[in-house]
């Protein structure tokens, strides 16, 4: 049995039928799916378009993976902290009762990946030089996709923006350019998967014909980096609705029970 409306903040695949071209991102852009959509997608765009800056001194490469400086830490906080806000929007904007004795952490923000398939995504940077071009900063938790945690779980790369958080004197290398490239990549990933590749602007929507695209994968939002899409949808889990009918309603969308997944 698939899923006949929407969930607010969630881009899923969509069964094939009729409109469901259409009904796979028309619904994205409808004001009742997401609240202040436009500004979590600019937020991204000024942290991506900060990163460039970093490149124009500092070459995306293998050799410089481990370099550091007060400005990548900056940025990496930026778009580590962009990336909870992200997590709390949509858990909000579904059904979650937060935690009474602690703030959220990755436990609470874990669910996601069970109803967006975050671990699932692959980004590509394609103007890296070196090996390192296909980023997975979710995959750690694909394992444990919709169950308890088990150990192993943990993302490096955020592992890395607490220590330096919290301990810059001491942990102030762990903020480094690989680390940073894995928080936009992952930051990406989020607003992905719930806007697709909607950037929200003021102009009209546009459509671009593909199959003459120079780099592998799909364009993201922005032009610094390309994506791919998760392709292990289960059957009950992808969308099927036409949604120049499910549009006219007023009951379009529903809500995600988190708490019926496992921190």
């Amino acid at each position: 049995m698939s899923i006949a409306k929407p969930f607010h903040r969630n881009h899923r695949g969509i069964k094939p039928g009729p409109q469901s071209g259409y009904s796979g991102w028309a619904y994205i852009v409808d004001p009742e799916y997401a609240a202040n959509a436009e500004h979590y997608v600019r937020a991204f765009t000024l942290i991506q378009n900060d990163l460039q800056s970093i490149f124009e001194y500092l070459e995306p490469s293998d050799e410089c993976r481990m370099a550091y400086s007060y400005r990548i830490h900056a940025l990496f906080m930026r778009a580590c902290i962009e990336i909870e806000a992200n997590f709390k929007a949509i858990l909000t904007e579904n059904t979650f009762t937060p935690p009474t004795n602690r703030t959220l952490n990755m436990s609470d923000y874990r669910k996601v990946d069970a109803t967006h398939h975050l671990s699932s995504y692959e980004v590509m940077l394609p103007i890296w030089n070196g090996e390192n071009k296909l980023l997975k900063p979710f995959e750690p938790w694909k394992p444990g996709r919709g169950g308890p945690s088990i150990p192993g779980l943990s993302l490096p790369w955020y592992q890395a923006y607490n220590a330096s958080k919290h301990d810059r004197h001491n942990e102030f290398k762990k903020a480094n350019l690989e680390n940073l490239v894995m928080a936009v990549a992952g930051l990406l990933i989020l607003v992905t998967s719930q806007f697709r590749d909607q950037d929200f602007s003021a102009g009209s929507t546009s459509f671009s014909v593909s199959g003459y695209d120079y780099h592998p994968l799909e364009a993201a939002i922005g032009s610094l980096f390309r994506i791919k899409y998760p392709d292990d949808w289960a059957d009950e889990e992808l969308y099927e609705f036409d949604w120049t009918v499910l549009k006219k309603q007023v009951d379009r969308f529903q809500k995600i029970d988190f708490d019926a997944i496992p921190s």
